[in-house]
């Protein structure tokens, strides 16, 4: 039942209103792949890879917070700070792992900007693959996996999907339930979609 509700949701999300990337002001020379998703524009640029946190507040930590902050890029073109909320890889994961090593250092970047700018503030970025700016050759920024494996090897040698055997995830359903609404409200909703 989960697994159908979870594919029912993300299928939704991805494709209701689906388009054809469109034509943006940095599609030129980009070699993104597109998703299909609604509003998603192929977008190449450069910029400087910075923490989101130490950008907006001030608050500064070595070495962007050591992967525990939201990354973005500072593109050069226009100085516009583009939050980076996701990697190439298709499980939708974040781009912290392949960003990092590249914490206030000079990049370029290739991948989706995604979001309607009528409904938001501004569109959100998928990096699908990055390079140091002085660098010939590119990247794909889907390392988030390999990362949370390194990070987590007794889960990672279990069976299933990193989120149902996630110590972080685990916890956090033990404490609150999976709704996080307290076991009795996950029991009664087992009951009544039986």
């Amino acid at each position: 039942m989960w697994n159908r509700l979870l594919i029912s949701t993300l299928s939704m999300a991805l494709f209701s209103g689906a388009a054809l990337a469109e034509d943006g002001a940095f599609s030129a020379g980009s070699e993104a792949k597109e998703f299909g998703l609604q509003e998603e524009e192929k977008a190449l640029f450069s910029g400087k890879v910075v923490d989101v946190t130490c950008e907006l507040t001030g608050d500064c930590p070595d070495n962007c917070g050591d992967g525990n902050r939201i990354m973005g890029v500072v593109r050069d073109a226009d100085q516009k700070l583009i939050l980076v909320l996701k990697n190439a890889q298709f499980s939708f994961n974040g781009p912290v792992a392949d960003l990092l090593p590249y914490c206030n250092q000079q990049v370029d970047v290739d991948g989706l900007l995604i979001g309607d700018p009528e409904t938001y503030a501004a569109k959100f970025y998928m990096v699908q693959r990055i390079k140091a700016a002085d660098a010939s050759e590119w990247k794909r920024a889907n390392q988030w996996t390999a990362a949370w494996n390194a990070a987590n090897p007794e889960a990672a040698a279990k069976e299933g999907p990193w989120f149902r055997k996630d110590p972080r995830v685990l916890k956090q359903i033990e404490a609150t339930g999976y709704f996080g609404l307290g076991h009795k409200a996950d029991k009664t909703y087992a009951l009544e979609n039986e």
